[in-house]
């Protein structure tokens, strides 16, 4: 049996809950989040309380049933606080700059390399080197945040690059002088 499944999620002060037709959706303030979940599962709101149960005893529905929690409580977490996700650029001449709905990349190359940001993020710098990406979508939060770093990875000679906060690079040892 699923124990991250089995737990019930509490919904915060100010977030609404539905569920209608295999469909939940998830509002507050801050935003309005949906997901569609499998027949395997039954989603239901008790009280303050949101509890997902199997229909029948598969492995299918079992493995489903611990998603389905997981995703949901993803979602009451996005609307209520928000995510984050932290870049920064290490190498000479590698920086940020945020212009309107782009972000505007320096990272060694000839030209400069500009990424939209999706509807629903923000990115805010931090400083020339170091930017911040916030969202109430955990998934769109680190998939654009991938994005921006897939533009340069870090290397593991220098450890030059764009990597998330708090990333650490295993270095290697390069050539030795004979």
């Amino acid at each position: 049996m699923s124990r991250i499944g089995e737990r019930k999620l509490v919904i915060p002060e100010g977030v609404t809950v539905t569920v209608e037709n295999n469909v939940v959706t998830v509002k507050s303030s801050k935003g309005e989040l949906t997901l569609n979940y499998s027949n395997l599962v039954d989603v239901k709101v008790l009280e303050n309380t949101v509890v997902t149960k199997q229909i029948n005893a598969s492995k299918e529905a079992n493995m489903i049933q611990g998603t389905t929690n997981s995703l949901i409580k993803s979602m009451l977490d996005g609307v209520s606080k928000g995510f984050e996700k932290g870049l920064e650029a290490i190498g000479v001449g590698y920086r940020f700059n945020v212009q309107g709905r782009k972000v505007v990349i320096n990272a060694g190359y000839s030209h400069p390399v500009e990424i939209e940001i999706p509807e629903g993020l923000n990115a805010e710098l931090v400083s020339n080197t170091e930017l911040t990406i916030k969202g109430i979508d955990k998934q769109k939060v680190a998939e654009f945040a991938a994005n921006i770093r897939k533009v340069r990875s870090p290397e593991p000679y220098k450890g030059k690059g764009i990597r998330y906060k708090g990333e650490i690079v295993r270095r290697k040892e390069g050539k030795k002088a004979a």
